[in-house]
């Protein structure tokens, strides 16, 4: 089209620019491009060619247009001289023998070069990698924003489809957990039961054949072990003995199965009841925006206070006039450049000081900034277990339900929880922050060491990150419990740690039995939502869903698995939000249920606050008040 209608191909008159160019912040403002001059040619160059030193002084017609050297930029007049073209960077200092491909020139790497210093075959190599890099960063980033552009309101769509689904699973469960539960145990026993029969079946076979271990030996090929008799034993074995552990525990706690689906049952009559509940994870995600963003900048800041280096740069250090230039040297971007008569030297940003006591400082700072990150983050969850407990305990409590329920029971627990236990909240971030912070450095000085390291250091350095992994888990688990006793009895954090931890150790096989049970049902849950959202993106994403009618075609996209992905990826983060809530009410529901077995006995004065289903299930129930004949 136009002047460049015969000119297909694109020449870029420094290509070792693409390799130069290592600031993130400069290949953005040069939109993914190499910062150098580039022109529409007919033809790439054949043969290699620089510019001699008597040719300077000459002009470009006579140097470029006479040698049918088409390679200026359109407009350079021919009386221009050449050294002023070069230093304006109007026409190439050297030609590369070239090839066309992509509908540019590349230069052959294993081709006869200039004798420019800098410039080899390597280098060759290196500036057509990254070129290549610059134009696949920037055609796939503009094939990204037009999937995304395309398909945007459908993945809306998903998300609202996942977060029906996790809702109406919770709210179901009322009706459907003890059928679900059951039907799920009995899909893992059959599970097991065919990995038993197919283990048999090999067994046999093998055993016919007389494949044994024996002849096999010591191989580091594992699938080879799959062809031996003893492996498909040990499976047979180990697989039987599973399958008699769970049969045993169904028949021996079957009393604490129906507990626990009974108070699954519960937290759903009590999510349905208090359904704000189910969007406060919303809130705790904008608190963790506000912390994360507040010490990015503050890190950025600190990372930006030390003194900038700037040093000279040109693109071609061999042209005339720049022999004598200090390259890589310090330099001031205010002033110009004391050797002008270089062609493209520029004073250009290195880096950050990273010497003296200001720096030492300064990387103090980035230190406290992330022990503040880690510990702001784990107050941050805190206050959202506290303020879901509270919540979900003035349900448990409520003798007459819904009628004693407070009218706004999660605004009032949230105001509650900030007037009365910030502190102890702030405490137990601070011991899990440590924890956290210990495995961190660890894991520095673990990537440090790796490779120097024998194998005893590495077993012991292997042992240490198992402890603090374990560590950290039993302070997330005590935390959990110590937040809901403090939003229960108003306590500080050492007396209800402490006093959570005994009662859970006094019902430590019905906390066993209700962790797995919920476990399993939350699972299905995320399995059902993530699986159906991912299964229907993939259907009409890849267009093989048809006879939908225009309105609601698939559209046309260059990556289909990008919106997939991205809808698989915010239905998990949705049905997670919304299964943490209903794990936190199980969790809640379960503590109040403990104290209320030890606290009342039935009676006028200490009724059962707990269901009537639960009631039925342990066999007890409560003495009617003379002249009353409401019964709990």
């Amino acid at each position: 089209i136009g002047e460049n209608k015969d000119k297909p191909y694109l020449l870029y008159f420094n290509i070792f620019s693409c390799v130069l160019t290592t600031d993130i912040i400069t290949i953005t403002q040069n939109g993914l491009a190499c910062p150098t001059p580039q022109v529409c040619v007919s033809s790439c160059p054949e043969v290699p060619w620089t510019v001699e030193t008597d040719q300077l002084s000459q002009s470009v017609g006579q140097v470029f247009y006479a040698a049918n050297r088409n390679f200026c930029l359109p407009g350079v007049p021919g009386d221009m001289q050449v050294l002023q073209s070069l230093r304006q960077e109007l026409c190439p200092s050297f030609l590369l023998p070239s090839t066309p491909a992509l509908g540019r020139c590349f230069p052959w790497s294993n081709s006869t070069v200039p004798k420019l210093p800098g410039i080899s075959n390597t280098s060759i190599a290196q500036g057509i990698s990254g070129l290549l890099d610059s134009l696949n960063a920037r055609d796939i980033s503009v094939k990204v924003f037009e999937d995304f552009a395309q398909s945007w309101y459908w993945i809306l769509i998903a998300l609202g489809v996942a977060l029906v689904l996790s809702l109406l699973f919770i709210l179901l469960l009322r009706l459907v957990a003890g059928p679900l539960v059951f039907v799920l145990i009995i899909g893992v026993l059959g599970v097991l039961a065919y990995g038993i029969y197919h283990s048999w079946e090999e067994y046999r076979v093998l055993r016919d054949k007389g494949a044994s271990i024996s002849q096999l030996g010591f191989t580091t090929n594992l699938s080879a072990y799959s062809s031996v008799q003893e492996t498909w034993l040990a499976a047979l074995i180990v697989l039987a003995v599973l399958e008699g552990i769970l049969l045993l525990m169904l028949i021996f706690l079957r009393q604490r199965i129906r507990i626990a689906i009974a108070l699954l049952e519960e937290a759903s009559r009590a999510v349905g009841q208090m359904m704000s509940t189910m969007f406060y994870p919303l809130f705790t995600f904008v608190l963790l925006l506000v912390c994360i963003a507040y010490w990015g900048m503050t890190a950025l800041y600190l990372a930006t206070s030390g003194q900038p280096q700037y040093v000279f740069w040109a693109p071609n250090v061999s042209l005339s006039g720049c022999e004598h230039v200090p390259m890589n040297t310090s330099c001031n971007p205010m002033d110009q450049p004391v050797n002008s008569s270089c062609p493209g030297l520029m004073c250009v940003f290195q880096g950050y000081l990273s010497t003296g006591l200001v720096q030492r400082s300064l990387f103090n700072l980035q230190i406290y900034g992330v022990l503040g990150l880690f510990w702001t983050i784990n107050w941050v969850l805190a206050l959202g277990q506290c303020v879901l407990a509270g919540a979900f305990a003035s349900f448990y409590w409520a003798f007459h339900k819904p009628q004693d329920i407070p009218t706004f029971p999660l605004s009032s627990a949230f105001m509650r929880t900030l007037r009365y236990h910030t502190g102890s909240l702030a405490f137990g971030a601070l011991i899990l922050t440590l924890v956290q912070i210990a495995r961190v450095i660890l894991e520095y000085i673990d990537n440090k060491l790796r490779g120097t390291q024998n194998p005893m250091a590495r077993c012991i350095m292997c042992c240490f990150k198992c402890c603090l992994w374990c560590l950290e888990k039993f302070i997330k688990f005590l935390n959990r419990n110590a937040y809901i006793m403090i939003a229960i009895y108003g306590k500080n954090f050492c007396v209800s740690a402490k006093n959570a931890f005994m009662l859970l150790m006094r019902n430590i096989v019905r906390v066993v039995v209700l962790d797995k049970v919920t476990d399993l049902l939350l699972f299905f849950g995320k399995l059902l939502v993530v699986g159906g959202v991912g299964a229907l993106s993939f259907f009409f994403f890849t267009g093989r869903i048809q006879g939908l009618g225009k309105d609601i075609e698939s559209p046309q996209l260059n990556y289909y698995w990008l919106p997939m992905m991205t809808s698989i990826l915010g239905a998990y983060v949705i049905a997670n939000g919304f299964f943490s809530v209903f794990g936190m009410c199980v969790d809640t529901l379960f503590l109040c249920f403990l104290e209320d077995l030890e606290r009342n006995d039935g009676s006028v004065d200490r009724p059962y606050y707990m269901s009537k289903a639960l009631l039925k299930i342990l066999g007890k129930k409560n003495e009617v008040p003379p002249g009353d004949k409401r019964k709990k």
